[in-house]
């Protein structure tokens, strides 16, 4: 902090709590009280986490190269540099000002979500001064009623469509702990925004007809819109583009149906996983998707595993037909 606001910073402030009340991936958060009564979270960066950040994946990577951990041939890269830009992304905090800056216009006057208020005059590269929002963890709806859950479950998923197919641009770290619910109005608070990434338009279009094709049950024009986004390339084994695709297709069941998925009582998450697995042993399956669509992948799994921690009811279907 002296480095970022200069000696005597302190004096800025009525109250500076030492002690964190929250860490984040690489930082940690204080809450403050500035001199003109704004009450704040300050999330200030872990030192050196930006100059380590190259040795940090290349060391995770040399792991990933022994024998018999990927399958011989397998070139992940790409994946690598995806990963370093991503870290360095999220290391740069006037980045993630601007990301957060962007969402609260997306969102702005939400009845479903808010967001803090970026305090521009105390935000640096390595220091994020947000507004504090009086907020507890979301899995405390685990307690809540039925409606309470269907309806934080489905506003979560309905956010990934509209970021997807509408503003083009995505937070895709679904850790809980970006997620909260304010106290005094039960809206879902939205945190961290240093891992989003841009939707080209091009690739939202082709997901849209992805989707499309899933409803209608077009195995052809399924088949073609998997291959244009890289879940399998043009030179996969044909039985490797099918064992894919019959993963696809049941991870698409609950949102051909009409009536509400019940995420606690459904056993597809173990049903995908099983198939992960034993696609993860054809040794000869050397085809990696693109860093994007891993990226956007993370998200959907993640509000999945959301909306099945609050055993949530979601009419899928009629979420999806708004963005056909």
């Amino acid at each position: 902090l002296n480095a970022e606001w200069g000696q005597g910073w302190l004096a800025r402030f009525r109250k500076f709590d030492v002690r964190p009340f929250a860490a984040a991936s690489i930082g940690q958060v204080h809450r403050a009280e500035t001199r003109d009564g704004r009450v704040l979270a300050i999330k200030v960066q872990y030192p050196g986490v930006r100059a380590s950040i190259d040795s940090d994946v290349d060391n995770i990577a040399a792991l990933m190269r022994l024998p018999g951990v990927l399958p011989k041939g397998m070139d992940i890269t790409p994946l690598l540099a995806a990963a370093k830009a991503q870290l360095r992304d999220e290391a740069d905090y006037l980045a993630e000002a601007a990301h957060l800056r962007h969402f609260s216009s997306l969102l702005a006057g939400s009845a479903d979500f808010v967001l803090p208020e970026l305090q521009e005059d105390l935000s640096t590269g390595q220091v994020l001064a947000m507004t504090y929002i009086d907020s507890q963890p979301i899995d405390t709806l685990e307690a809540a009623s039925q409606a309470v859950r269907d309806r934080a479950a489905a506003n979560l998923i309905d956010l990934v469509l509209r970021e997807l197919f509408t503003f083009h641009a995505m937070q895709t770290d679904p850790n809980l702990a970006n997620y909260r619910v304010e106290a005094a109005t039960g809206r879902i608070v939205l945190l961290d925004f240093g891992a989003v990434r841009a939707v080209d338009p091009g690739l939202s279009a082709t997901f849209r007809a992805l989707l499309n094709a899933a409803l209608d049950r077009d195995s052809g024009a399924i088949r073609a819109a998997m291959l244009q986004i890289g879940y399998f390339g043009p030179d996969t084994a044909p039985h490797h583009q099918d064992l894919i695709q019959r993963m696809f297709d049941l991870a698409m069941d609950p949102l051909r149906q009409d009536t509400p998925f019940d995420f606690g009582q459904s056993d597809l998450l173990d049903r995908l996983r099983d198939m992960g697995l034993a696609l993860g042993t054809e040794r000869d399956l050397m085809h990696v998707p693109p860093a994007e669509t891993l990226f956007l992948h993370r998200k959907i799994g993640g509000m999945y595993l959301l909306a099945t921690r609050l055993r949530a009811r979601v009419n899928l279907r009629e979420l999806v037909e708004r963005y056909r």
